[in-house]
C-alpha cells in the first residue's frame, strides 16, 4: 500500500467515525427535544421546527435513516481499520486493532455525541434537521424497504406501527410539567396555574360564605332600617328575603339603585323589590371548575349554595372562585383581616368561624383541609366534644389555644406556626 492510499484510507476512517458520530447526535438529540417546545416553535413559524416536526411524524422512518447510516459507517470504519493493521501490522495485531477501534467508536461516535445531545437537544436537532431530511430523500427506497420488513415483524408481535396518536397529558402530568417552570416563571403566575388545576379538587361548599355569615336585606324591615343596611354594606351584590335567608326574594345589585337614584328617582322598598334579580341556585357539592363556566354561560355574579332538602348553606360568588386562582383581592397579605390578627410572637388571632383554606392563604400554613371547613369545625372534630376556654391542642403540628366560647362553637382562637421545623 502506498503512502497516499495509507493517507486516504486514514482520511475515510475519521470521516467514517465522524459520520457516526453525527448518527448518534441525531438519534438523541431527535429523540429527546421537548415535543411542547417544539410545536410552541413551529406556531411561530420557525423553519427548524417545523422541519423536525415532519421528521417526528413518522419516527420509525427517521430511525431507519440515521440507524442505517450510523450501521454503514461503523463497518465501514471496521473494515478499513482492518485492512490497514494487516498492510502494516501483519494479522496478529488484528485483534488489538478491533479493541483500539471499539475504545474509539464508544467515546467518540456513541458515548460522547450521545451526552451532548442529551444535554442540549434543542440545539443539537436545529443543526442535524436538515441533513437528516436530505439524507432520507436521498435514500427513501433504502429506509423503506428496511422500515417495510421491520414494521412487518412487529406486525407479527401484533404491535400497531400505525397507531403514533400522542397520548394527552393527565392533570397530574400537567401539574409536574407546571412545578418544572421553576425559576422560569414567577412564583406568582406558577401558583395560579397550579390552583387552576387543583379547582376540579374543590367544590363551591369549600369556598362558600356560610348560611350565618350572608349579608342580604330583609324586606319586612322598615324602609328607613333597609336604608342604612344598604348604605353600610360592602358588597355590590345582595339577597333580598323574607324573614329568613329560606325565604329568598330576588338578588340586589346595587349599581342599579345608585343608577335610580342618579336619575333622581323616589327610591322606596316597592323600587327595591322592582329591580331584583332572579336568584340562582346550586348544589353544595358543584365543583369549583364546574361552577365557574355555569356563572360564564348563565351572566351570573353570586349564587346561594343548597343541600339536599333544598336548605340554603351559603352563598358563593364570582370573586369567590378567582381568589382561589389568583389569591386574595385585598391590599396583601400582610394586612390581616377582621377575623386573623397577627401578634407579635407570630400566632394569629382567629375567628372560629374562619375557613381553613382562608387560615392557609393568609398564613402559608398547611392545616388538614379535608375535614371541616372552619377552625371551629376542625377542633370540634379534633376533640370529639365541645371544647372549654383555656383548652390547648394540637393539630397539624399548630398549637392551637381556645380563648373563647360562644353559643356552643370556638369564637376565638390562638393559632401557633408549625412545630414542626420542616414545614
Amino acid at each position: 500500500m502506498s503512502q497516499f492510499q495509507f493517507i486516504l484510507f486514514v482520511i475515510a476512517l475519521i470521516v467514517l467515525i465522524l459520520l457516526s458520530s453525527f448518527f448518534s447526535c441525531a438519534e438523541t438529540g431527535l429523540m429527546a427535544i421537548n415535543r411542547y417546545r417544539l410545536r410552541h416553535k413551529a406556531r411561530l413559524k420557525k423553519r427548524y421546527a417545523i422541519l423536525i416536526l415532519k421528521l417526528l411524524k413518522r419516527p420509525d422512518r427517521l430511525l431507519g435513516m440515521i440507524l442505517i447510516g450510523n450501521t454503514c459507517a461503523i463497518i465501514f470504519s471496521s473494515e478499513l481499520a482492518t485492512v490497514l493493521t494487516i498492510n502494516y501490522f501483519g494479522e496478529k495485531a488484528v485483534f488489538l486493532a478491533t479493541v483500539l477501534l471499539t475504545i474509539v467508536i464508544l467515546v467518540f461516535a456513541e458515548v460522547a455525541p450521545k451526552t451532548l445531545a442529551a444535554l442540549y437537544p434543542d440545539k443539537v436537532s436545529r443543526w442535524v434537521a436538515l441533513p437528516v431530511f436530505i439524507l432520507l430523500k436521498l435514500f427513501y427506497p433504502i429506509v423503506w424497504l428496511i422500515n417495510t420488513l421491520s414494521n412487518g415483524l412487529l406486525r407479527l408481535l401484533r404491535v400497531n406501527v400505525t397507531n403514533r396518536a400522542a397520548e394527552p397529558l393527565s392533570r397530574e402530568e400537567l401539574r409536574s410539567v407546571v412545578y418544572e417552570t421553576t425559576g422560569k416563571v414567577s412564583g406568582q403566575y406558577q401558583s395560579m396555574l397550579l390552583s387552576i388545576l387543583d379547582l376540579n379538587k374543590l367544590a363551591v361548599e369549600d369556598v362558600m360564605i356560610p348560611r350565618h355569615e350572608i349579608v342580604g336585606i330583609d324586606v319586612e324591615l322598615t324602609w328607613p332600617e333597609i336604608q342604612k343596611q344598604l348604605a353600610k354594606s360592602p358588597h355590590d351584590w345582595l339577597p333580598v328575603y323574607r324573614e329568613n335567608i329560606n325565604d329568598i326574594v330576588g338578588v340586589l345589585h346595587l349599581r342599579e339603585l345608585m343608577r335610580l337614584v342618579a336619575q333622581q328617582q323616589d327610591i322606596n322598598k316597592e323600587t327595591l323589590l322592582k329591580v331584583l334579580h332572579e336568584s340562582y341556585f346550586v348544589p353544595e357539592g358543584t365543583q369549583l371548575n364546574v361552577q365557574l363556566v355555569n356563572f360564564q354561560q348563565q351572566k351570573k355574579h353570586i349564587a346561594l349554595v343548597v343541600d339536599e332538602y333544598g336548605e340554603i348553606q351559603g352563598l358563593v360568588t364570582m370573586q369567590d372562585i378567582l381568589e382561589e386562582i389568583v389569591g386574595e383581592f385585598t391590599t396583601s397579605t400582610a394586612t390581616t383581616s377582621k377575623t386573623i390578627k397577627a401578634e407579635a410572637d407570630g400566632s394569629f388571632l382567629v375567628d372560629g368561624a374562619v375557613s381553613i383554606r382562608e387560615l392557609n392563604r393568609t398564613t402559608h400554613w398547611h392545616l388538614p383541609v379535608s375535614g371541616p371547613r372552619t377552625l371551629n369545625g376542625l377542633i370540634i372534630e379534633h376533640l370529639e366534644a365541645m371544647p372549654c376556654a383555656g383548652i390547648c391542642v394540637l393539630i397539624g403540628h399548630h398549637p392551637i389555644e381556645i380563648l373563647r366560647i360562644d353559643e356552643n362553637r370556638v369564637a376565638l382562637a390562638r393559632v401557633f406556626p408549625s412545630l414542626d421545623n420542616t414545614q
